[in-house]
């Protein structure tokens, strides 16, 4: 079965690679991005839109690069765009679209962390945090959202004593998500900070995080 267009690598002078991977272009911006940027959308036999930010669904596919209230603001352009992408107009796309994109990217997100704490990268606790960012262990700092300031504080200046950049303000990063929800991602209660001790595992959080940070933009609903 022929691929859509919007999922052909773009025609790009290094062989249609960046170092997200593969080019794709996003069906609303026609803008050429690395595909691990985007979020594709499947057709369900049923023919209803439904998201796959895993990319692992069979059939036909539609990226798209766009955030959530852009997404939800431009319904008419839409549904002209998976009708060609989809090469049919006869599909449903569900009007709560945006949330069941965004509660993918979360759960892909939280998925990743619990991973990384499987494979002993991540550390908890506020005392075995401040200890790995004071030995420069720390290549990651996350904060709940309902943590407290005075303890967010004392961990952002143990990681920047361990990466020798203190008084530059540098901080752990504020997660859009309460203690509440990565207690259950970690199997563990009360976890309010969390901290990367591999480079590589904080790179792979950081990209799960920021595919999430982008779609839901700087102003997540509760």
């Amino acid at each position: 079965m022929r691929n859509p267009s919007n999922e052909h690598p773009a025609e790009l002078t290094d062989g249609g690679r960046a170092d997200g991977g593969p080019i794709r272009t996003c069906i609303l911006s026609r803008e050429g991005q690395p595909r691990d940027g985007l979020i594709r959308l499947a057709l369900s036999p049923d023919g209803d839109v439904l998201p796959d930010v895993r990319a692992k669904a069979p059939g036909r596919g539609a990226w798209i690069g766009v955030t959530r209230a852009q997404l939800e603001a431009n319904g008419k352009a839409l549904r002209g765009a998976l009708a060609r992408a989809f090469k049919t107009g006869d599909l449903n796309i569900p009007d709560d679209l945006g949330r069941r994109i965004a509660d993918q990217l979360e759960r892909a997100f939280l998925d990743r962390l619990g991973l990384e704490a499987k494979s002993g990268h991540v550390v908890i606790g506020g005392e075995r945090i401040e200890k790995a960012g004071r030995s420069g262990k720390l290549h990651l700092l996350l904060h709940a959202a309902d943590a407290g300031a005075d303890g967010s504080r004392k961990l952002d200046q143990a990681l920047r004593v361990g990466t020798d950049r203190e008084g530059s303000g540098d901080t752990g990063f504020t997660l859009p998500l309460p203690r509440t929800i990565l207690s259950l991602a970690l199997g563990r209660e009360n976890v309010v900070h969390v901290g990367l001790t591999d480079a590589r595992a904080a790179g792979r959080v950081r990209e799960a995080l920021a595919r999430l940070l982008h779609f839901i933009g700087p102003d997540p609903a509760p």
